[in-house]
């Protein structure tokens, strides 16, 4: 299975209408999650790479992270609903709407503008170095996850 290429205009335009479908109010099909909270857990992603604002895994850490967890997150398989959230993602507190979206839409656009080129052989921070393809799989995969669990 080959997912959508997350940077390719359309794609990335396409997954920005998903979002703005959201209002304060939508409802989640599954989960504990808010809508104003899950934009915060989608930003978590790119907070990682654009900011120094989430703690890095140690050594060991991130070798267990490797071995265990890279290969869910960066295949072409959907993620499961209700699958155990890591910890640096939980987000249990209230979030502003406007802001977590507009913050996801900009990093969307971001990522999109940079390029698959620009991710090719880059390191993530917990699975070490990912092709474009695991990039795009990492960032594509999570973002349909949860505007489908929120019904976009």
């Amino acid at each position: 299975m080959t997912l959508p290429n997350i940077f390719t205009t359309d794609v990335s335009d396409n997954v920005i209408r998903r979002i703005n479908q959201l209002k304060p109010t939508t409802a989640a099909n599954w989960g504990k999650m808010d809508v104003a909270q899950m934009l915060a857990h989608c930003n978590v992603t790119y907070e990682l790479i654009y900011e120094d604002k989430h703690p890095k895994p140690n050594f060991l850490m991130k070798l267990f992270l490797k071995a265990f967890v890279k290969k869910t997150v960066t295949n072409a398989v959907p993620y499961k609903r209700n699958t155990q959230t890591a910890p640096a993602f939980r987000v249990t507190n209230p979030r502003n709407f406007t802001l977590e979206r507009n913050r996801l839409i900009n990093h969307i656009s971001k990522t999109q503008q940079l390029g698959e080129n620009h991710f090719d052989g880059r390191e993530a921070p917990a699975f070490g170095v990912l092709t474009k393809d695991e990039w795009n799989n990492m960032f594509y995969k999570h973002l349909d996850h949860h505007l489908t669990q929120f019904g976009v």
